[in-house]
């Protein structure tokens, strides 16, 4: 795991200092993401640099070294991630002439890509990896991201020079840099926590989308629209055109060899390497499944909180005290808790509001004292239907649309009577006699968003609803526009359109960039079993009723756990992974928030209208409301921007 950084100069009109003080610059404002080592290579004739730094996970020798040049002298490549089929590709390699020099997945990158040629050899590789590689024959530079989008890669033109990074903060490092904002991203950020790709909170500056790369000659290239090599979506219509024939035992023992295989191959490590344990399903198969393929006790880390609704700590404890894991648990306390809090913007570079990052990264820091690697179990909702909204929209969507579109506004009127609070204390009183299973987090709360997607014309718009926690961002965000949402999926089942839209919107935009900036900001690195291609075309090779069956979120995947744990050290409602932040903003950090938001700041600022975020804050204060997931992306933009301007 590294970071990387570099730039062309079109005209060639930079100096060799000058090139070489500007990357170095660049490279060393990602110090954390690779604290083991740096290097730098420049071609001052071409007006080529390219910096890197990195963290040791494969070939510890210094044969291992960026920037690495090929056999041949051709390429020149900074490389960021794994390819965990490295060892079957050097064979294929190997077999066909080719002499290697080191152990290093990069050179294996290398002699694939001067072997077999770009577009094969990138379709070859099973990986999470942003890398630049710069072709010194045609004059051309490549950059490339994975298939999900797990690791990220920056790019912009800054007059005639182009300069990319792992981060933005490495952008910014380059003297010449623009901050201006860019008012339909900050709109992104209000109604989904996070700005998509390919833009950036950054005028003119984008993000390389997943599963694409971009061959840039000239600085006109810069603004050309990335070649994809594989899309999420053309797999999953594939896999459901020719679907699974086999029963569910069946796709239960299919689906196990293929995350073993997965996992196994995500297991390769020169350093000490461990796994994320929640006590939920999707981590717990990922820790069973490592340690069936383990001859030593695997390591496994998980933070516990003194609040219950957010304390998963007992659950961990009790799996891997089952699997025989070598287990580190840690109670936070809230002050340590919130003492992540100032260290986000600078950890997440770009404004990010998906508030379980605190916890998030507090594990990672746990996992970093013992291990260099970890194994978590993201994307298991993604591509096992996991997430409520699933079988709440089609369930919400067959009640209403049967309702007359005029009464619907009576009813969300009534629904609204009650506060969320009262809504609360009613549904408490007769949770007892409800089923585990059916237990509903936050019911009072839930009661005011159904309240508020009455209004969806069809199954599309009540998703977004869904999807935003602003609905109508350009009421917050001056002088913008929304950009539209695409439903990814064309001809599958609405149920199934979710899934994919969140595997290519959400995850590689929220989920993968939280646990990224998380780990790397202590220097380790992250690998997820569950997105390894195999895997995902297998999952949506199986009918969508063994992954949501009878409402059973997760279906195939609780049984392939169910061969590893009992039932009932999994079975509970789905917690998520977050923190109290709506206590937190009425208590300890009610100066920090009334500072951000002040009407006076907020008008100065100019980018947000005061008013509908002073209503929310002075509800959320006084209790009569819970806005927490409103607020949190107006104070994540406020402290963001305070720190880098």
């Amino acid at each position: 795991m590294c970071g990387i950084a570099g730039l062309i100069d079109f005209r060639a009109s930079m100096r060799s200092e000058e090139i070489e003080k500007q990357v170095v610059n660049m490279r060393d404002a990602l110090t954390y993401r690779g604290p083991d080592a740096s290097g730098l290579w420049q071609d001052a004739a071409g007006g080529v640099g390219l910096g890197h730094r990195r963290l040791s996970i494969v070939d510890l020798s210094p044969m291992g070294h960026q920037p690495m040049v090929s056999a041949s002298g051709r390429y020149v490549v900074v490389f960021n991630g794994e390819i965990y089929n490295f060892p079957k590709l050097r064979g294929l390699l190997e077999a066909a002439g080719v002499t290697f020099r080191s152990h290093s997945d990069t050179e294996v990158l290398l002699e694939a890509i001067e072997k077999w040629g770009f577009e094969r050899a990138i379709r070859e590789f099973n990986g999470m990896f942003a890398f630049a590689l710069w072709d010194r024959a045609d004059r051309a530079l490549y950059l490339a991201r994975d298939r999900f989008g797990e690791k990220p890669l920056y790019y912009a033109q800054l007059g005639h020079v182009l300069v990319f990074g792992s981060e933005l903060k490495a952008l910014r490092a380059f003297e010449r840099f623009d901050r201006s904002i860019d008012r339909a991203s900050l709109a992104q950020l209000v109604r989904f926590t996070c700005v998509p790709s390919p833009a950036t909170i950054y005028e003119g500056v984008r993000k390389l989308p997943p599963a694409t790369w971009l061959r840039i000659e000239r600085a006109e290239d810069i603004a050309g629209t990335p070649s994809c090599y594989w899309s999420a979506t053309d797999v999953a219509r594939a896999a459901r055109a020719n679907p699974f024939r086999g029963d569910e035992r069946a796709a239960v023992e299919s689906l196990d060899v293929a995350l073993r295989e997965s996992i196994r191959m995500r297991m390769i490590a020169d350093v000490p390497l461990g796994a994320f344990l929640s006590g939920g399903i999707d981590s717990s198969t990922i820790v069973a499944l490592m340690q069936a393929q383990s001859d030593r006790p695997v390591r496994t880390f998980t933070i516990g909180f003194n609040e219950k609704t957010y304390d998963e700590a007992v659950a961990a404890k009790a799996v891997a005290r089952h699997l025989g894991t070598d287990h580190v648990e840690l109670y936070v306390t809230p002050n340590e808790a919130m003492a992540v809090i100032p260290k986000l913007p600078y950890l997440y570079d770009e404004p990010f509001a998906d508030s379980s990052q605190i916890p998030t990264h507090l594990v990672a820091q746990l996992a970093r004292r013992h291990v260099t690697v970890a194994l978590s179990g993201d994307a298991g909702d993604e591509l096992f239907a996991g997430y409520n909204r699933y079988a709440w929209t089609e369930n919400v969507w067959r009640v209403l649309s049967r309702i007359p579109r005029r009464m619907r506004p009576a009813l969300a009127a009534a629904l609204r009577v009650a506060s969320p609070d009262a809504w609360q204390r009613g549904f408490d009183r007769v949770a007892p006699a409800i089923p585990r299973s059916i237990q509903v987090r936050m019911f009072g709360d839930k009661v005011h968003k159904l309240a508020d997607v009455l209004g969806a014309a069809d199954q599309a718009a009540l998703y977004v609803k869904l999807l935003s926690v602003w609905p109508r961002p350009t009421d917050v965000v001056h002088g913008t526009f929304d950009r539209p949402v695409d439903i990814a999926g064309e001809g599958l089942e609405f149920t199934e359109r979710m899934m994919l839209t969140d595997t290519t919107m959400y995850l590689p935009n929220d989920i993968l960039v939280k646990v990224d900036r998380a780990a790397m900001g202590v220097s380790l690195e992250t690998r997820v079993p569950m997105l390894d291609p195999n895997v995902f075309a297998f999952a949506w090779s199986v009918p969508l009723e063994m992954k949501l069956k009878a409402g059973r979120a997760k279906h195939l995947l609780r049984a392939v756990l169910e061969k590893y744990l009992p039932h009932a050290l999994f079975e509970r409602p789905k917690m998520g992974f977050g923190v109290p932040i709506d206590a937190w903003l009425r208590g300890e950090l009610r100066e920090w928030a009334e500072d951000l938001l002040a009407e006076r700041r907020l008008s100065e600022d100019g980018f947000f209208n005061p008013m509908p975020i002073r209503k929310k804050w002075a509800e959320h204060i006084s209790t009569r409301r819970n806005w927490h997931h409103q607020l949190w992306p107006i104070l994540m933009f406020q402290a963001w921007r305070a720190e880098t301007t």
